[in-house]
Order: structure tokens, then C-alpha cells, then sequence
């Protein structure tokens, strides 16, 4: 899940958002942070995959098993901690929000637009055509 996502839902109407895949990649999820080639992530499993099953949570009329698996075993991208990547979350929520001239859900859910675009604008819209400077080099 991308922070996008969340605004993307809340402006087509929704109310609230599932959001375990966002939170698996911090720090205070209680998965273990690994290596995988140079990459580091956090183990995440979907509430209905094999490995989050049990008879508490499933009771599927008697059978021991369920018929098919829902959610996936896989790894998500580390972000680091909470509270820095949920504050820049919220500030882009909120952003995205005051340019579509929103100051609550209900206004997003009413005002907001979305529009199909082409990758081309996606490009022609942001940074082109720049080289963009490193930070830290001497001289900034």
C-alpha cells in the first residue's frame, strides 16, 4: 500500500481503510526486519493466508481445513519507524485533500475528482528535463 492508495480510497467514498500492509513495514511491527538481496523488508502474512489460519478465527462448518488461501505469506518494503513515515502519511492525506478544496472526509467524498491519465501526463507533469542535485555534496 502506498500513501496514495489511502487517499485514493477516502476520495472515492470510503469511510476507512485496511491498513495491516502499510503498518507491517515499521519498525513496531512485531515481524522480524531481514535481508533480502540488497533490500531490507518485514515478513507480512494476509489474515487469511496459511500461515494466520486457525480454527478460532475460520470454524468453516466442520472441516479442518479451508478450501482455499486468502491472503499471502510474503515480505513488504522496511520503512523504518512510525511516527516520521505516519506524519509525512497525514501530510500528504492532508495535501491532496486542500487541493481538492476539502477539510474533511465528508467535503473529500463530495468534491473530489479523479481522472484517468496517461503516463505521458504523469511524466510532463512532475520534474523533466532537469538533472537533480545530490544532497550533501559540498556547496549546498
Amino acid at each position: 500500500m502506498h500513501d496514495y492508495h489511502i487517499t485514493l480510497a477516502l476520495a472515492m467514498g470510503a469511510d476507512f481503510v485496511m491498513m495491516g500492509r502499510y503498518f507491517a513495514r515499521f519498525d513496531e511491527s512485531p515481524t522480524r526486519k531481514l535481508k533480502v538481496g540488497n533490500n531490507f523488508v518485514k515478513e507480512f502474512w494476509g489474515e487469511g493466508s496459511n500461515r494466520a489460519r486457525n480454527w478460532q478465527r475460520y470454524d468453516s462448518g466442520g472441516k479442518e481445513n479451508l478450501l482455499f488461501e486468502e491472503g499471502v505469506d510474503s515480505y513488504v518494503p522496511y520503512a523504518g519507524g512510525l511516527q516520521e513515515n505516519l506524519d509525512k502519511t497525514l501530510g500528504k492525506i492532508k495535501s491532496t485533500m486542500c487541493n481538492c478544496g476539502a477539510i474533511s472526509i465528508p467535503e473529500l467524498h463530495r468534491e473530489a475528482r479523479i481522472t484517468l491519465v496517461s503516463a505521458t501526463s504523469l511524466v510532463e507533469g512532475g520534474a523533466h528535463d532537469v538533472m537533480i542535485k545530490e544532497t550533501g555534496l559540498s556547496g549546498d
